[in-house]
């Protein structure tokens, strides 16, 4: 979750700098505290704040801190609370200062080693074992800092992205990873690392993606000293980034998430492009995959979050028109339980950032079942998943910096669309002449998502009601059910709003007591088969008291009337009617946030990418 970033420059050329606009582009990643610290005329100097970047950045500027070796954190708290002590980095007796993305789980254990031989802690984290154990290895190695650390990483058992520095060592920087992400980037006479390649983009293009169990030394010259997991000596491919600065500003918004939502239209044309210009053909999902799909028994998709949510959309596609049998596990609960594996199964997974911890550790576990064959629905180019993964699509979605998922989850429901279509023409169940059809139904998405964002006026004003209560219910039936659980996840991410989903043919068993005045029904409504059983829904919820919000299409037959209130989105999208219906509640969450005065792009607690369990 963390975000961490390191630095060697050349003289002249203060590494705070980079440090603290590194830190900003990561803040997503983490916003509980933040530090740097700078090796400094010989001396390691430490800046840590409780809150924002912007409050360490102050106390650094406030102090005159400047150097040319330097390592900086932004924090999401999963060990101890939110302190300063807390803080990253963290120091061993000046020597050694290290920052930590991810969870030491045998900390407890490591930690009392430590203590025994005669280290004392000031912190509750995890990540102050590193420190000591790098150190203690870092005298006993006689300062080889390299070495020191690739000794410690033997004791530690868990998932990281370390960086660390010493105090005597003003050349280098050593880094190592394991489960979590982290890239070095080449400048002139200079090297950076960081979780994110947001964070050095304004600094240089040339990047290289670290592997599982990579430990490498830096210096202004690159790496001079690069190790896989086993140890032996390896090399990385340098690759430049086609990542856009203008796209990870916020331009005219008031935030990432409003700018993401807006988006939409352009995300989902440049996603759907994959299937207008190559067709519905397997190899747009690799080169293998047409004798991947020709012989698979089945699907197991795998997620978590919204990510989870499209899974469930793309299972109603998958089965209904590639006649083809799809389950969907959230890969924190798959990854623990005793699983029946079809090694004739194709895993998906899909994830936003490609570095989700759970997905992750979900397919390395299906893959040691026996699965054979593996698909990566993902946004972000040579992440973890898709490089674990036989076959992989990129969503074009861009970058997300928002927390609460918009944009990356209308263009996954695009590839899966696709994947169900392509599944289906080579099983001989989508004819030409359907194809076509379904060709024509995702060249005029984009301007369905536009119509519905053109509602933004009227959803603005029905937030300023769901600002006020303290629970929603949200009610879709079928492939709109998911929609449903995603409307009430967005609700609850950035308003702190309880929000529960249910489909609507569930009301009567159970969720129905809830029901009353102050309980505001949203109800996903499109003119589908199943628009009178929603009605009838609709009925139940209205005899109790309730307050309806409809989400409905425009040639369907609803009228407002007291204590039913209608929005109509575009006429009815058919087969891609959940993508449109998508927006109008991805709105609601972000108006009532703005009432209720949350911080949208960072909700308290979360943080964006979730590579801790």
């Amino acid at each position: 979750m963390c975000g961490i970033v390191g630095a060697i420059r050349s003289a002249n050329h203060n590494v705070v700098d980079f440090l603290t606009e590194g830190l900003k582009r990561l803040e997503y990643r983490g916003y509980d505290s933040s530090g740097i610290a700078v090796l400094s005329e010989g001396k390691v100097k430490r800046v840590r704040r409780i809150g924002r970047v912007a409050n360490m950045e102050a106390a650094a500027k406030e102090k005159g801190v400047f150097g040319q070796l330097g390592i900086g954190h932004t924090r999401w708290a999963t060990h101890g609370g939110v302190t300063e002590p807390n803080a990253h980095p963290h120091i061993s007796g000046g020597k050694i200062a290290v920052v930590h993305n991810g969870i030491i789980e045998n900390f407890e254990a490591e930690r009392a080693r430590l203590i025994g031989l005669g280290y004392e802690f000031e912190s509750q984290t995890d990540t102050e074992v590193i420190s000591h154990s790098v150190r203690h290895e870092y005298d006993r190695n006689s300062g080889d800092l390299f070495a020191a650390v690739q000794a410690a990483c033997t004791r530690f058992h868990g998932a990281y992205a370390i960086a660390v520095m010493a105090q005597d060592d003003a050349e280098h920087m050593v880094v190592a990873r394991m489960g979590c992400p982290l890239l070095v980037a080449f400048g002139d006479d200079e090297t950076f690392i960081a979780s994110d390649v947001s964070a050095v983009i304004a600094f240089t293009r040339r990047i290289t993606y670290l592997e599982d169990g990579d430990i490498a030394l830096l210096s202004t010259r690159g790496i001079e000293k690069l190790c896989d997991k086993n140890g032996a000596p390896a090399t990385r491919s340098v690759k430049t980034s086609e990542l856009s600065l203008a796209s990870l500003e916020l331009g005219p918004y008031s935030h990432f998430m409003q700018k993401e939502i807006h988006e939409q239209p352009r995300a989902i044309a440049d996603t759907a492009e994959i299937f207008l210009d190559g067709g519905f053909e397997p190899e747009n999902f690799g080169a293998a995959a047409r004798s991947v799909f020709q012989n698979i028994s089945g699907i197991k998709i795998l997620a978590c979050g919204t990510s989870y949510y499209a899974a469930l959309t793309g299972k109603y596609w998958l089965e209904s028109i590639a006649r083809i049998r799809a389950d969907v596990e959230i890969a924190s609960e798959y990854r623990y339980r005793d699983a029946i594996a079809d090694p004739d199964e194709l895993v998906i997974t899909i994830s936003q950032s490609g570095e989700t911890l759970d997905t992750m550790e979900a397919l390395k576990y299906a893959q040691t079942l026996g699965h054979k064959h593996s698909l990566s629905v993902c946004n972000v180019m040579e992440s973890a998943l898709p490089r674990a993964s036989e076959l992989v699509l990129y969503t074009r979605a861009g970058a997300e910096i928002g927390v609460a998922s918009t944009k990356a989850f209308t263009t996954q429901l695009v590839v899966l669309f696709g994947l169900a279509v392509t599944l289906g023409k080579q099983r001989g169940l989508v004819s030409a002449e359907k194809a076509r059809e379904y060709v024509e139904e995702l060249r005029q998405l984009p301007g369905s998502i536009q119509h519905a964002l053109n509602l933004e006026p009227q959803i603005a004003a029905w937030a300023q009601k769901f600002a006020k209560k303290t629970s929603a219910l949200f009610l879709g039936r079928g492939i709109h059910y998911p929609i449903a659980l995603e409307g009430a996840l967005k609700l609850k991410e950035i308003t702190y709003i309880h929000a529960e989903a249910y489909p609507a043919g569930e009301l009567k068993h159970g969720p129905l007591a809830l029901v009353d005045e102050n309980m505001p029904v949203v109800v996903i409504a499109p003119n589908d088969s199943l628009l009178d059983k929603v009605k009838a829904n609709m009925q139940e919820v209205g005899a109790r008291g309730g307050e309806l919000f409809v989400f409905a299409d425009l040639d369907s037959n609803f009228h407002a009337t007291d204590g039913v209130h209608v929005i109509r989105t575009p006429r009815h999208a058919g087969v891609l009617s959940p993508i449109v219906h998508t927006i109008p509640v991805q709105l609601l969450s972000y108006h009532a946030a703005l009432a209720r005065g949350t911080d949208v792009d960072k909700p308290r607690n979360l943080a964006k990418s979730v590579t801790v369990e």
